[in-house]
Parts: structure tokens; C-alpha cells; sequence
């Protein structure tokens, strides 16, 4: 063997996406000579038969013969990497959203929580770059071009890193976005971009960008992003209208007079009335919003906001607007109407308690045993908020002298780790819910968590965005794919999860609780509702 001399190869794979070597004189690999043949062999490209004995034995070229040789070129050039496990083929993109993928690979994995990327949605969005040709996914529209949801939601998370890389906040501006981490502000289950090209004029976008960015800057933050979404509403509103009322499209605002801004309150108040659809706002399925009593004082008072601070910073005057046309917006003040709810009357609540009901949940609406009618038992028992039962810890039950207690946080009051008594039935169950939690870390991870891992693990984990176990479910998941589908099931009429704990106060005051107990008890931050208290036959 020692004597033996190689026999030189035949190069690299002719398809551009593989780095693997050539088993023949074509220029394939087997892999993709077997896709070659399935294909119907595009171009025509084959070798003579029997040609090792024919050509390569006696040390001559194999000659390779091509019905149209451009046809099998494109087809090298157009045909998909072969899938090897644990692999993401990038060869054949664009060098730039090559760099790009990249890039959001490594900062996707350097996330605390990052969502879930299966690997096979990664392939199709390096498969979708590769055969649109995209230079970058700054300049891509996903959702077009036959690319799939979820290629389009990869590319979109990359896109919020990109940004930040490429724009600063003055070319943000410009572009007609916002980025709130340019401020170092970060929403809770939100993205850091605002889009503000819904806005039609230049002005009136710079003015609603300079209006927030102050806000982010300010000791007055939002905690949450409704505001932020409330302002931007209004500003898409009003840009709407002037766009088909006002002279030039409102462009100019020097032109706008009081009569422009008194016509925008009387459309909003004729839509809401009516029930007339939005002029330019959308739902997420693409239809146009409704305008109602919420969302018209919503864009009163957002609307009045904007234009007060132009008015007091001076911003207006440098823009030419009147100060008459500032001053007519009116405040719309709290939105009117019934916010309260009412307990469950007596035969929803039996009905939403009932064991074959609530076999249901558990069987129809809960087939991967995610704990849903382990959250609505409690949630019914203790009368807590549904999101304070939703993100308990693992750790969340214990017995303290023979006592059985919940431990849980009031996030809206302020109140951390706090803790109740619970009946041993509702003991029995959280602690079997714990075993399960475990049980399916350690399937899931091959190990069993340390003592200082179960006190970070979430009790009901999604396993979605949760690489440790220690995200919960969410308040959304529960209510819109869950909870409201059961309740329409039974034909009970419209009712939500937070009147499990009205129903529990008034049950508290017809036992002869006090209303100061009550409150303490389930931590209110305001004290209860006369109606209910009448409901429970109490004077007030």
C-alpha cells in the first residue's frame, strides 16, 4: 500500500451551497446527483456509461455532454443546500445578509429570554434570502415572496438589532421610526421599534418622534407602551384626516386654521357614533378599527397632549401653526361607560365549577396539561388577579406551622411575596402541578434542578420563550386560546377570569367579612364597588 498513488478528485461540488467534494466527473455530489435525477435533469448535463472503464482507466478526460449547459448552471446555482443536522448553510447569500444572519444569530443567543428558533426555520430564511436574492433585510419586506410566517418573524427580530447598529436616533427620525433602547427603554413583551410612517406629514411625524423621545428621556417614562401606542394612534388619526380635509394634505402647517381641527372632532365623534371604521388604523388582520368610545378619547386626549407641548415648548410657533387650531382639541377626560364588573351570577358560577366543565378545559382546551385549570381553580379559590396566579414561582406553596399558605406578588399594588391561606384541596393540587413542572424540566434538560433553580422556575412555563423553564404563561394565551373558547362553548354569554374574583369578594361580605379586610385580603388598591356590596345585602 505504501507504494500506492492517489487518484486526483473531481473539485468541490458544482452547487454553490455545498462544501462537499464531487463523486464524479459531472461535478455533483451523490447528494445532490440524486436531487439532479429527482429533478428531472434540468440542461441535460450526463457522462458516458461504463465511463471509469471507458475514460478514467486508461488515464483519459471524461467527456460530459450538456443539452444547454446555462440551464444546468442556473439550476447549481438555484438548488438547496443538502440539510445536515445541527447545521445552518449561508453559502450562495449575499455577502452583506450573510454578515446579517449572522449577526442576529450571535445576539439572538446572548438574549436572557430569547424565543424559539427552530432550526428548520432559520434553514428557510437563509433558503428565502438565497433565492429572492436579497442584498439585506433592511430592504426586504417579509410576508411577500412567498416566504413563510415565521421567516418573516426571524427576519424581524434581526431587523430591531440591525437597527439599533445601523441608525442612530437622528437617522431613526428621519426614516419615519422610533427605537426605544437608542434611550435605553425596553417595553415588557414588546419590541423596541415604533413605527411612525402612518403619519402622512413630515411635521406632524417630527413633532409626535421629539414628543416621545422626550417622554423616554423624562423621569416620567411610561412603565408600559400604551401610551406610547395611544400617541401614535392619535398622531396616524389626525394625519389621516388633514391628508383628505385639509389644503395641500395638511403639509404645510401655516395653512391649518381652527376650522381644520374643529372638522377632525366632529369626524371622530360622527365615526364613533356610527360605528364608522378608522381612516387609516388597522387591526392585526389587516382590517380597519373600529372607532369607538375607548379609542376616540384616546385620540382626544393624546391628540390635545401633542399639541399643548408643541404650544408650550415652542415648537408650534416654529412650525407656523395657530394657536387657534392648537386650542380646539378637547380633553375627552376618563372613558365613560360601565368599567366594573359584576360578580358571576349563580348559574355561570356553577356552571364555570362544575366537574365535567371543567374536565373539559383540562381535556379539550388543555391537551399538552399546561395547567389551565390548575390557574382557574385557584384563581376561583383565592380570588387573586389572573396574572398574579399565572407568573408564580415554583416555589410558590409551603406549610408554616401546619398551615397550608400561597405565596405570590401584587405587582399592581406594589405587594411582593405575599402570602395566604389556601384550603388543603387547593394544596393537593398546586403541589401535583409542582411535580409535573419538574418532572418535565428534567425530561426535558436530562437533569434534576438544584434547590436554587426551583426557586427562578416558573410554575406554569411556556415553552415558547423559555430556554430555563423560569417564563410563565402569559395572560393573553390563557384568556384568547383558552378560557374565552370554553366560556363560548357553554353558551354562558361574555364573561372574563377577573369576575371570579368580584364573585369572591361579595361572597366574603355576605359571610360578614368587613370591607377593610376585604381589601387587604385581596389587595386592592381601591376600596370595593357599592353595587357589589348591595349584591351581598350589606349597607354602605
Amino acid at each position: 500500500m505504501s507504494g500506492e498513488q492517489p487518484c486526483p478528485g473531481y473539485g468541490p461540488c458544482s452547487a454553490v451551497v455545498c462544501p462537499n467534494l464531487a463523486d464524479s466527473p459531472l461535478g455533483l455530489c451523490s447528494w445532490h446527483g440524486s436531487r439532479y435525477r429527482r429533478d428531472g435533469r434540468p440542461g441535460g448535463a450526463a457522462i458516458p456509461d461504463s465511463w471509469w472503464q471507458r475514460y478514467e482507466k486508461f488515464g483519459k478526460t471524461v467527456p460530459i455532454e450538456y443539452g444547454d449547459q446555462t440551464e444546468f448552471r442556473h439550476w447549481c446555482a438555484a438548488v438547496p443546500a443538502h440539510p445536515w443536522p445541527g447545521q445552518i448553510n449561508l453559502r450562495g447569500l449575499r455577502p452583506l445578509v450573510r454578515a446579517e444572519i449572522q449577526w442576529g444569530l450571535f445576539v439572538h443567543t446572548r438574549r436572557a429570554r430569547p424565543s424559539r428558533w427552530d432550526l428548520g426555520w432559520i434553514r428557510s430564511l437563509a433558503t428565502t434570502c438565497r433565492t429572492l436574492e436579497v442584498n439585506s433585510l433592511i430592504d426586504f419586506e417579509f410576508g411577500t415572496g412567498g416566504s413563510a410566517a415565521f421567516t418573516g418573524a426571524i427576519a424581524k427580530e434581526i431587523l430591531h438589532e440591525l437597527r439599533l447598529v445601523y441608525f442612530t436616533p437622528q437617522e431613526a427620525k428621519d426614516a419615519g421610526f422610533l427605537e426605544t433602547e437608542h434611550f435605553g427603554v425596553l417595553f415588557p413583551h414588546r419590541m423596541s421599534h415604533i413605527d411612525l410612517t402612518g403619519i402622512p406629514q413630515r411635521w406632524l411625524r417630527d413633532l409626535t418622534w421629539d414628543y416621545l423621545a422626550d417622554l423616554l428621556r423624562s423621569p416620567r417614562c411610561p412603565r408600559s407602551a400604551g401610551p406610547i401606542d395611544d400617541l401614535r394612534r392619535a398622531a396616524i388619526e389626525l394625519g389621516a384626516f388633514l391628508e383628505v380635509e385639509a389644503p395641500g394634505g395638511g403639509h404645510d402647517p401655516a395653512v391649518l386654521r381652527e376650522e381644520h381641527a374643529q372638522r377632525f372632532v366632529a369626524d371622530q365623534r360622527h365615526r364613533e357614533r356610527e360605528g364608522l371604521p378608522s381612516l387609516a388604523v388597522k387591526r392585526p388582520d389587516g382590517t380597519a378599527s373600529i372607532v369607538t368610545t375607548v379609542t376616540r378619547s384616546v385620540v382626544f386626549n393624546a391628540v390635545r397632549k401633542l399639541m399643548r407641548d408643541a404650544l408650550d415648548t415652542g415648537a408650534a410657533e416654529g412650525l407656523g401653526l395657530e394657536r387657534e387650531f392648537i386650542t380646539v382639541f378637547p380633553t375627552a377626560g376618563a372613558t365613560t361607560g360601565r368599567t366594573a364588573r359584576r360578580p358571576f351570577p349563580d348559574e355561570v358560577a356553577r356552571a364555570l365549577a362544575d366537574e365535567a366543565n371543567l374536565a373539559e378545559l383540562s381535556v379539550t382546551y388543555d391537551a399538552h396539561d399546561n395547567g389551565v385549570r390548575d390557574i382557574w381553580e385557584t384563581t376561583v379559590t383565592t380570588g387573586r388577579r389572573i396574572g398574579e396566579v399565572i407568573k408564580v414561582r415554583w416555589d410558590c406553596i409551603g406549610r408554616y406551622g401546619g398551615l397550608a399558605m400561597f405565596w405570590h406578588d401584587q405587582t399592581k399594588v406594589g405587594n411582593y411575596d405575599a402570602a395566604i391561606r389556601i384550603p388543603e384541596r387547593l394544596y393537593e393540587l398546586l403541589a401535583e402541578r409542582q411535580r409535573k413542572t419538574l418532572d418535565r424540566f428534567t425530561a426535558r434538560y436530562g437533569y434534576r434542578p438544584t434547590g436554587a433553580q426551583r426557586a427562578g422556575l416558573a410554575l406554569f412555563p411556556t415553552i415558547y420563550r423559555s430556554q430555563d423553564g423560569t417564563v410563565s404563561l402569559t395572560h393573553q394565551w390563557f384568556y384568547s386560546r383558552l378560557f374565552r373558547p370554553w366560556v363560548d362553548a357553554m353558551d354562558l354569554g361574555h364573561y372574563v377570569p377577573h369576575q371570579a374574583r368580584h364573585t369572591l369578594a361579595t361572597n366574603l361580605l355576605r359571610n360578614g367579612a368587613t370591607l377593610t379586610h376585604i381589601r387587604r385580603y385581596l389587595g386592592q388598591v381601591s376600596p370595593p364597588d357599592p353595587f357589589r356590596v348591595r349584591l351581598a345585602g350589606v349597607k354602605t
